[in-house]
């Protein structure tokens, strides 16, 4: 066997087929493309995704539903109760993530009222739900924001 000699196996290799080369060679004319429409246009016929051929499309028929907060995955939810197995006075955003409170990939903290606090905190820099808030007060410590 030698390099010169290699060839590529025996059908393995296909020509090109020639489009609109005249009415002999059998894709004359349109090019086996039909008659007009897109896909006769040169472009690849793409059309828009969602695209129903002037229809309304499905995603502008249906009705908006909802609302997606982009802030949400932002944000960590710390429990009321939780507050109060912390040994601390002030607890602020550093002092949860050292507890182990707030996922590492959390960039802003609130408190939402679950359970019962006892005991006086001042909550530094984390925001706060209006009943968390009220229990926090009742049990003798502040909010500071």
């Amino acid at each position: 066997m030698h390099l010169n000699t290699l060839k590529p196996a025996e059908g393995a290799r296909k020509e090109r087929v020639r489009v609109g080369r005249g009415i002999g060679s059998g894709l004359g004319k349109t090019a086996g493309r039909g008659h007009k429409g897109s896909y006769a246009r040169t472009g690849k016929g793409k059309i828009k995704a969602g695209f129903e051929g002037g229809q309304m499309p499905l995603q502008r028929r249906l009705p908006k539903v909802g609302f997606r907060s982009r802030s949400k995955a932002d944000t960590a939810e710390v429990l009321l109760y939780k507050l109060a197995v912390l040994d601390l006075e002030v607890v602020d955003f550093a002092a949860l993530r050292a507890a182990n409170l707030v996922p590492s990939t959390a960039k802003y903290a609130k408190v939402v009222k679950k359970g019962e606090i006892a005991r006086k905190v001042v909550l530094k820099g984390v925001a706060a739900t209006a009943g968390a808030r009220a229990a926090i007060e009742a049990a003798g410590g502040s909010i500071e924001e």
